[in-house]
């Protein structure tokens, strides 16, 4: 915990620095990963405020509720706190921290009903949100959240490996899903976020809604879970088929993706760019002509949030570099038949190098 609360001042001060830099006169964040990340306080989103105020001087306070201040007390104990009562008002509490000349940077995922009554209790002021501050903050991980993400991947696979053991023939989308569910938290996940199973024609749904379709021998079957352990987000896909040796077109598909998939990490480097990784991907996807089965990005950035910058997207030009950590993820989708998704997660390492963090076997895995 102390070297965990010694980054969190650490960004802090980073953050501070950004403020003064770009005339901010403070930053509000309201329960999300950017108050996780600056506070080190992990906060579920309610209806009473809570608000990190960290102003340009760098001085940081929780403006909290009474009854969550034993909380906050033990999460950030190197943080001031500011307490209000039921019949109090927070939003003046906050406004009364805001000090300084400048416009109030507001974390992107605070509430409209938060942010609309702040502005009420600061009507002078001009908001905008906070992204272009914490952004490039938290796109570039430090060491202890490269290892936070390691050791979440690895559950994630460990829990892949176990559910390759389960039956799948006969029972419905659902019953694996919860099955995936169980594993993770087995492995080590606090929490789960999703688990996509999509059989048959729904594996041409990237999203699919995890539902009642019983599976069948012969099934190809997109499975992408994932979840949280101390904060850090899991996000894994792998695609098996249900019954022997899969052939035709099915594996044609799968192998594909796979020299998709390898293209995007060879030209996943530092100084490359975000588009230049989407576009080797797609090249291979296009080559093989399915391009147009192809239907989103090559890979987003994870965090403390599953979707964070930087984005492997046609049009993001951002370089990437040590520190960086994304999915690679290109699919084939073939409406009404099927679909294939491979996805790990990478870090850009001070080699500059793309390292896997997922080391589940990306074969195309039959289950029984």
């Amino acid at each position: 915990m102390p070297s965990e609360r010694a980054s969190a001042a650490d960004r802090r001060t980073r953050a501070a620095a950004e403020l003064r830099k770009r005339g901010f006169a403070a930053l509000l964040a309201s329960p999300s990963a950017d108050l996780f990340y600056l506070a080190g306080y992990q906060m579920f989103p309610s209806e009473r405020l809570t608000c990190l105020v960290l102003d340009c001087a760098g001085k940081a306070t929780i403006v909290c509720p009474e009854l969550e201040a034993p909380r906050a007390a033990v999460a950030a104990p190197d943080i001031e706190r500011s307490t209000w009562g039921e019949t109090d008002d927070p939003y003046t509490v906050v406004a009364s921290l805001v000090r300084g000349s400048g416009t109030v940077a507001v974390a992107d995922q605070m509430w409209a009903e938060f942010l609309l009554k702040l502005q009420a209790a600061l009507p002078d002021r001009a908001f905008a949100v906070a992204s272009p501050i914490t952004r490039g903050l938290r796109m570039r991980k430090d060491a202890a959240e490269m290892e936070a993400l390691r050791l979440v991947s690895e559950s994630a696979d460990r829990a892949y490996a176990q559910v390759l053991k389960r039956p799948f023939a006969g029972r419905t989308e659902r019953e694996i899903g919860a099955e995936l569910a169980e594993l993770l938290r087995a492995e080590g996940h606090d929490e789960v976020g999703f688990t996509i199973v999509a059989s048959g024609a729904n594996g041409a749904s990237p999203h699919h809604e995890t539902g009642d379709r019983r599976i069948a021998q012969g099934d190809t079957v997109v499975l992408d879970f994932g979840g949280a352990m101390r904060g850090y987000r899991s996000d894994i896909t792998r695609t098996v088929h249900v019954g022997g040796i899969a052939g035709g077109e099915e594996q044609k598909v799968h192998d594909t993706v796979r020299r998709a998939q390898e293209a995007g990490y060879a030209a996943a480097r530092k100084d490359a760019s975000a588009e230049s990784v989407d576009v080797a991907a797609r090249r291979v996807i296009d080559d093989a002509g399915y391009g147009k089965f192809f239907i989103h990005r090559t890979g987003h950035g994870i965090g403390l949030d599953g979707h964070e910058h930087p984005y492997l997207v046609r049009g993001n030009r951002e370089m990437l570099e040590p520190g960086m950590a994304f999915s690679i993820e290109p699919g084939i989708y073939l409406p009404g038949r099927f679909g294939v998704r491979i996805e790990d997660i990478a870090v850009i390492d001070a080699d500059g190098s793309a390292r896997p963090l997922n080391r589940a076997d990306h074969a195309f895995a039959s289950v029984a």
